[in-house]
């Protein structure tokens, strides 16, 4: 092999990736010129893009045209442009391996697609559809010289799991692709590409609206046949940009076509904005929202698939300024006169007219989905799972518009486990008596259907929305209330659902209760706050909250990130009718220094962190007490209430022979008033001493 060339592996996700194209991907072979017109268009507009900063990158007279060389004698179609080019090193990184976010998702999601219509739908919408050259072609040969060099490199491969590099020529700058193509097999979709028609057909219905000229070179004499006139180089498509066109000329699969030839999204968009402004700013505009979002949505690097034109020339691939960040899902292309052609970021920050034009998008955006929402709900609720997550971001981010983003959101709640609704939906279904819109985040909804902070609102048929999304967290931080109705967490301070003659004797309960209460704090300390009786609780012994301005234990586990951190302590809420809870308290009022309580509330606070989905703070001491309890329950007679060993009667966290630590935490108690140590090992029985079961 000569001295300048070089042979290279492929990354393991491009092998995976050729081996889907090649074997199993397409019933519709035809995309791959799609594909190849696609990244030709591109690789001109960033050479046009990067020649406004340094203008000697363009030729004298460049005039940028793509080329279709169909060859029938050595079956060969090559594609050809005048684009920016690529360096060797370039041509490594940019063929060999992903480089881009999303890759791993991207794949399973080709394979899954495999054979069915979806897979043509994905391919270009991760930037990987150079390799749909090898679904027609048996080798491909690719030479390309980068703008502002003067060294051209050639790159071959079979699609097996190497590719070749060498040095070439090429006499400007630009790419050519040429494909050495597979017999023609019509019953495995595999037409012959060196047909003028068949090209142009596909060109007509896949890249009508590449803004540059796309020729098949005059026929050959020996091509045409007898009596016939030969045709003459002539574009194949139309080049007019379709965001000039009066929305009324234009069909919905025009619409269609351009929307799949500048997102690489093979799927139909939901809905199309085609939109003009006039007057104080200027502006043509098509914008389109996706049936799905991008595999890397929520990648930091991510930028937005809008373009901005100024007098139809690209000055801008991926302008995050035309709209907020939230809205980074829109795609489609902006062109307005008003603005420079060397518009940099900072002008574009500043500029009042895109501003003005980022206003009137915004808005349009806006109305369009509340249009969909209202006259289409399936359409808007595919929309809400694909993109949801990224509006909630705007109620934080985007005051101007939080009121009509609230009217967009939807949530899962109690009602229904399948169905959405809109907040304006949930105070509608307000019963008489509620008076707030009650909610509680986790980590699914599992999780928060089996929350025991439900239960009192389950039992009055109170609706509760279930907030699932992370981004959520920040939702119900910024809003406070909705339509003159407060956003209240259930899982938040203090619940009093109940009222008159049951209020009155939750109150009388509390005032029984506060000793017991006092002493398991004094015990729970270091753990909890608080210890108070719960309005929550109609089934469950107890329940753990937060404060009415502290993080919910969702925010919680994801700002730690997995990192073990110090916990904000909590409130333990014990529910007073509870059978276990009387019989503690009976328990603790019989004999105050009674270790058995005390260990009974860490068990209690162990049981609140699982029911939540939380480990216990002490997973070894909460072990062992659980060990004590099971122990003890096996050793008692048939048919007996199980007996509560306390764990100072076994050796850790203290040994049998320590004295024991009463409830209140007072290692002095006098010794007439304590039980003796067997007591607690062998007579506690809570059930039996309290007149009910511990179990």
């Amino acid at each position: 092999m000569p001295e300048q060339a070089q042979q290279f592996a492929f990354q393991a996700e491009v092998q995976r990736l050729l081996d889907l194209v090649i074997h199993s991907l397409y019933t519709d072979k035809e995309i791959f010129l799609r594909e190849l017109v696609s990244n030709a268009s591109d690789a001109i507009d960033r050479l046009r893009f990067e020649a406004l900063t340094d203008p000697g990158l363009l030729p004298e007279g460049h005039e940028p045209k793509i080329r279709l060389i169909p060859d029938k004698e050595n079956r060969t179609l090559t594609i050809e442009d005048d684009g920016i080019g690529m360096t060797r090193d370039e041509v490594v990184q940019n063929i060999g391996t992903i480089a881009r976010s999303g890759t791993r998702e991207a794949l399973e999601q080709l394979k899954e697609a495999a054979g069915g219509e979806g897979a043509a739908q994905l391919i270009g919408q991760f930037g990987v559809g150079f390799y749909s050259s090898f679904m027609v072609a048996d080798r491909v040969e690719l030479v390309t010289r980068r703008a502002g060099t003067d060294q051209a490199v050639r790159w071959e491969s079979s699609g097996g799991g190497s590719f070749t590099v060498t040095e070439a020529e090429r006499d400007r700058p630009g790419t050519t692709i040429t494909l050495h193509l597979k017999p023609v097999d019509s019953e495995n979709g595999i037409e012959d590409y060196t047909e003028r028609w068949v090209l142009s057909r596909i060109v007509r219905q896949h890249v009508d609206f590449i803004t540059y000229p796309i020729l098949l070179p005059a026929e050959k004499p020996e091509e045409v046949p007898e009596g016939e006139t030969p045709q003459p180089e002539k574009p194949l498509n139309s080049m007019r940009p379709i965001w000039s066109r009066p929305p009324s000329e234009v069909t919905p699969e025009e619409y269609a076509d351009f929307y799949k030839q500048i997102s690489h999204d093979w799927s139909e968009p939901l809905e199309t904005i085609h939109t003009r402004g006039e007057g104080l700013v200027e502006y043509q505009a098509v914008l389109f929202i996706p049936s799905r979002g991008a595999t890397d949505l929520y990648y930091p690097g991510f930028k937005p698939n809008l373009r901005l034109y100024v007098k139809r020339m690209l000055v801008r691939e991926n302008s995050e300024e035309l709209l907020p960040r939230w809205m980074r899902w829109v795609r489609g292309a902006v062109d307005s006169p008003d603005l420079p052609l060397n518009v940099s970021r900072e002008m574009l920050q500043s500029d009042r007219h895109v501003r003005q034009i980022r206003r009137v998008l915004t808005k349009k955006v806006l109305d369009a989905l509340k249009k969909m929402q209202e006259s289409d709900r399936a359409n808007y609720e595919t929309f809400w799972r694909e993109l949801g997550r990224a509006v909630k971001e705007g109620v934080d981010s985007d005051f101007e518009n939080r009121d009509a983003l609230l009217n967009l959101l939807l949530f899962n709640s109690s009602r229904d486990a399948e169905a959405l609704g809109t907040l304006k939906e949930y105070v509608e279904r307000m019963p008489e008596g509620q008076n707030d819109i009650w909610y509680l985040t986790g980590s699914s909804r599992e999780q928060i259907e089996n929350s025991p902070a439900l239960e009192a609102f389950r039992d009055r048929g109170w609706e509760v929305l279930y907030l699932t999304d992370p981004v959520d967290e920040l939702v119900v931080q910024s809003v406070t209330e909705f339509e003159g109705k407060k956003l209240r967490s259930a899982g938040k301070g203090a619940v009093e659902l109940e009222e008159g003659e049951k209020k009155a004797a939750g109150d009388e309960a509390k005032k029984e209760f506060e000793p017991f209460l006092g002493a398991l704090q004094k015990r729970l300390e270091t753990w909890v706050k608080e210890v108070r009786l719960s309005g929550r609780l109609t089934k469950s012994p107890a329940v753990l909250v937060v404060a009415e301005h502290d993080y919910s234990p969702q925010l919680e586990r994801l700002l730690s990130q997995g990192r073990d951190g110090i916990r904000q302590r909590r409130i333990l809420e014990l529910n007073a009718s509870h059978p276990l809870v009387q019989g503690l308290r009976r328990r603790f009022d019989a004999n105050p220094n009674d270790a058995v309580v005390g260990d009974y509330g860490e068990l209690l606070l162990g049981w609140s962190l699982l029911a939540e989905g939380s480990e216990p703070h002490d997973p070894v001491r909460f072990t062992q007490l659980v060990a004590g309890l099971m122990e003890t329950g096996l050793d008692a007679a048939p048919g007996a209430a199980p007996e509560v060993a306390s764990a100072t009667s076994r050796e850790s966290p203290k040994s049998a022979a320590e004295p024991a630590e009463d409830v209140a935490g007072e290692a002095d108690a006098p010794a007439e008033t304590a039980e003796p140590a067997e007591a607690s090992g062998s007579t506690g029985r809570v059930g039996e001493e309290a007149g009910t079961s511990a179990g």
